[in-house]
């Protein structure tokens, strides 16, 4: 089965990333994978094309975009994946964490966007989906850059569809739970001194991290994101925000209900901070 749809990955070669890629494949889309490794963009699945995309440098997204442009003359979809995830105290984080955080999770994001844009316009359709978190609504100790950074992504998530819906594109977030994918391995990057024995936060990390650790190594796999993209693409109809996996539904929810009071007394009761 082929629908022709081109759809358009960043950060695609692990987790989420590379199961939606393989997902979307399987159901008969055209996918590029962008991946920051140049030596390895060989497939085994011919509906999946390997592209060198590192969303922190601005010449590989208009190359990639101009290659995927080149070989299939549009581009139906574009997922911005690619993120990680900063551990860090606001008081420790250093100049080239916070921008680093925000380079790939908000900067890169605006970027391949920016760069697709024109693309979709002229062809008067296209749908942007960005893979954000529930943490893009509710905050969370030792992870507030990240948690800025998927707020921002939220924020450009509402302003954008103004801009574009009198040319038929949809833009959507997708407000991810904790899945058991490898990020504490690969996308977490933890600030030394926050993580050492004389940071004044010591207790506070002692007790947070394996929670959060526990939550991801235990996750369930992340096939209901890959599922919600392929739903968000087929159905015009779709919400603006999915949460998806159980975090997400139970916060995201919550999070409107409550007042910013209770909801922060809920948040503390649950984690024990």
């Amino acid at each position: 089965m082929s629908n022709n749809k081109v759809v358009l990955i960043t950060g695609a070669t692990s987790g989420m990333g590379e199961l939606t890629a393989s997902y979307l494949a399987s159901n008969g889309y055209i996918v590029y994978a962008g991946t920051r490794n140049k030596d390895n963009l060989k497939s085994d699945n011919e509906n999946i094309n390997y592209i060198y995309l590192d969303v922190t440098k601005t010449q590989t997204i208009k190359e990639a975009v101009n290659l995927v442009i080149k070989k299939e003359g549009k581009i139906d979809v574009l997922v911005n994946n690619a993120g990680y995830g900063l551990l860090a105290t606001i008081e420790e984080g250093t100049d080239e964490e916070i921008f680093n955080q925000f380079d790939v999770n908000v900067f890169g994001l605006i970027k391949t966007t920016r760069e697709v844009l024109p693309y979709m316009r002229e062809a008067k359709q296209g749908v942007i989906i960005n893979i954000s978190s529930f943490l893009g609504k509710m905050g969370l100790p030792l992870l507030a850059h990240y948690n800025a950074s998927k707020y921002a992504v939220e924020g450009i998530v509402d302003s954008l569809r103004f801009e574009v819906a009198p040319f038929n594109i949809r833009v959507h977030s997708i407000q991810a739970g904790l899945f058991g994918t490898n990020f504490v391995k690969n996308g977490l990057v933890a600030n030394a001194q926050t993580t050492s024995e004389n940071s004044p936060y010591k207790d506070l990390v002692a007790h947070f991290v394996p929670i959060v650790a526990k939550a991801i190594n235990e996750g369930p796999n992340p096939q209901p994101i890959a599922n919600a993209v392929r739903n968000i693409i087929e159905d015009e109809n779709s919400d603006i925000l999915i949460p998806v996996g159980i975090e997400a539904e139970t916060f995201v929810p919550l999070r409107k209900e409550l007042s910013d009071k209770e909801f922060e007394q809920k948040i503390k009761e649950t984690f024990g901070i």
